[in-house]
């Protein structure tokens, strides 16, 4: 069966260049040119993944995405970006609202595929990258790949496809600096380039669910012009700090 995407895009030129490319490339593509449409199909449809334009009429990309995100039927559906908007705060924006992936308007169709080839591998549609047989538990770290979830001194912490893999690519590595580089390479599925916001966001949003305080991160650390280490208690220093990771998080969740 052919992995089915929705393309939600206004522009008629754009969507059927991308849809006709897509298709050509094995792909079965769903279109909507509105919000509105756009949700509309997702739920029908229930796609593999979901190519996303920003600037909507009706209902705009970024308050789509946070839809989506929040309704239990689509919130795992990964989601590409396409947009003209390139400044970072515009890619920061559409990370936080539940953006898997980014692409800056005009991209070249090759590098279209390579996006949506590699979100394809992560998304649970496809089966589990083998690397996941390696080290998947470390200290007060245990990770969960059939539910996507980290076992965290001794509570589950649910996260999205991408913090998992980050996650396991740091514990991989963990007590050394991880380049950039890697990480885009490692996670994301292409070759680097030179804008590392979209690790930053991912980092952050990490630091969120795992830190006992994200604004001063113990665990998961940036080494500044090199990269991001994690560094993990052995199980009798993790014994010790249960107490306040756990109560910074019932705080959190209160």
């Amino acid at each position: 069966m052919k992995p089915c995407i929705l393309l939600i895009e206004d522009d008629s030129d754009m969507r059927e260049l991308v849809a006709g490319h897509l298709e050509h490339g094995g792909f079965d593509v769903q279109r909507a040119d509105d919000g509105i449409k756009g949700q509309a199909l997702a739920l029908q449809y229930a796609p593999d993944l979901i190519l996303l334009d920003l600037m909507l009429p009706k209902v705009d990309g970024l308050t789509l995405c946070q839809r989506l995100r929040r309704d239990e039927r689509t919130a795992r559906i990964p989601i590409l970006m396409l947009t003209a908007l390139a400044d970072t705060k515009d890619k920061v924006s559409g990370f936080n609202s539940g953006a898997d992936d980014y692409l800056t308007k005009p991209f070249d169709l090759e590098e279209l595929t390579v996006r949506v080839k590699a979100l394809l591998r992560r998304s649970e549609h496809a089966p589990l990258s083998t690397q996941h047989n390696e080290i998947l538990s470390y200290g007060p770290l245990t990770l969960v790949p059939e539910r996507f979830e980290a076992i965290w001194f001794d509570q589950a912490v649910r996260l999205t496809h991408l913090e998992f893999e980050l996650l396991h690519c740091l514990l991989q590595r963990h007590g050394q600096t991880v380049s950039p580089a890697l990480i885009l390479k490692e996670v994301w599925g292409y070759e680097p380039d030179d804008d590392i916001e979209t690790i930053r966001v991912h980092v952050r949003h990490l630091r969120t669910k795992l830190e006992p305080d994200p604004r001063k991160p113990r665990f998961i650390k940036t080494v500044y012009g090199a990269g991001y280490c994690l560094e993990l208690p052995n199980a009798e220093q993790a014994s010790e700090l249960i107490p306040m990771v756990q109560g910074s998080r019932t705080a959190q969740v209160g």
